[in-house]
């Protein structure tokens, strides 16, 4: 039977005592828990791999504007900007954030990672990553399996879904995903890979979700676009050995606790925090209008 990720020490501990890179526990897992066939569990990244290049390609390229009128192409914007606060490369970064997420809020095809409304973070950050350091394509689908290794044990201790956890609990563990990844890709140890994880969740710590209008687009999308920033700078430090002090698996112990603490007009129900604001509550007041204008459409057709 394969490890069964309940804490990242275990993790590690497996992975030590069988002489295993972190990403063929997960392999192990897939195999023991699941009777999936290992060359098919490959493919399948492989092919998840494809459609978030798919996302970040098509943000960048198609006509990104939702049905709410929110989101309009903001990644393309980004990209043609004339004023440049940061490098290129990253530039590159937060856009391919921003598109692929903007994919899933115009009704496109991306691969939830771990949740839709986090779907542009690893894309971002996989893509841009691959390209800087001309990674080859078995590496990426190794770091993708590591960090579905992550979100498995972040799923144990606390959870992915912003409506038990917050936002923190989406974008927080999809950037973390990423940080263990990139720190993977560049060579980095055990030790590292799970202190870029540990960095990031402190980073991303207490973020509340509050969907203007109930949508997964505002803020959702923008928060993409900076939790990609996140994790590459978590990746960063971890790589220099910087320690993150808290543990990993105390740290999403804390985002647990967190969560739970969150009053429910923060985890997804559009009650609080950027919905609740005055323009928020605007729109959505749009938002409905325009969906019973369209239901009635369909009726009469």
């Amino acid at each position: 039977m394969g490890y069964l990720f309940n804490d990242f020490v275990g993790w590690k501990s497996y992975c030590e005592d069988k002489n295993l890179p972190l990403y063929e526990a997960v392999v192990e897992y897939e195999v023991s828990q699941k009777g999936a066939e290992r060359l098919v569990i490959f493919d399948k990244m492989m092919h998840a791999y494809q459609v978030m290049k798919e996302a970040v390609r098509d943000g960048l390229s198609e006509d990104m504007r939702s049905r709410s009128g929110m989101i309009s192409n903001g990644a393309k914007k980004v990209i043609k900007s004339k004023v440049h606060v940061i490098s290129p490369e990253f530039t590159k970064l937060i856009a391919r954030a921003l598109g692929a997420k903007e994919v899933n809020s115009c009704m496109g095809r991306i691969v939830a990672a771990p949740t839709a409304g986090a779907s542009g973070i690893l894309p971002g950050v996989l893509v841009t990553l691959q390209e800087e350091h001309q990674l080859d394509d078995k590496v990426i689908v190794e770091a993708l399996l590591l960090a579905a290794g992550v979100a498995l044990v972040i799923e144990k201790k606390s959870s992915l879904a912003g409506a038990v956890g917050g936002c923190q609990a989406e974008t927080g563990s999809a950037a973390a995903m990423a940080s263990g990844a990139i720190v993977y890709c560049l060579g980095g140890d055990t030790d590292q890979v799970f202190n870029a994880v540990a960095i990031t969740i402190q980073c991303m710590l207490g973020l509340v979700c509050d969907p203007v209008a109930g949508l997964v687009e505002v803020p959702c999308v923008v928060r993409n676009a900076s939790a990609a920033a996140i994790a590459n700078s978590s990746a960063q430090i971890a790589l220099a050995d910087v320690s993150a002090v808290i543990p990993v698996d105390e740290c999403i112990e804390a985002m647990a606790e967190v969560g739970q603490s969150m009053e429910t007009r923060y985890k997804e129900t559009a009650q609080g925090g950027l919905a609740a604001t005055a323009t928020g509550r605007a729109i959505a007041k749009t938002v409905l209008i325009q969906d019973i204008d369209f239901l009635e459409e369909e009726d009469q057709t």
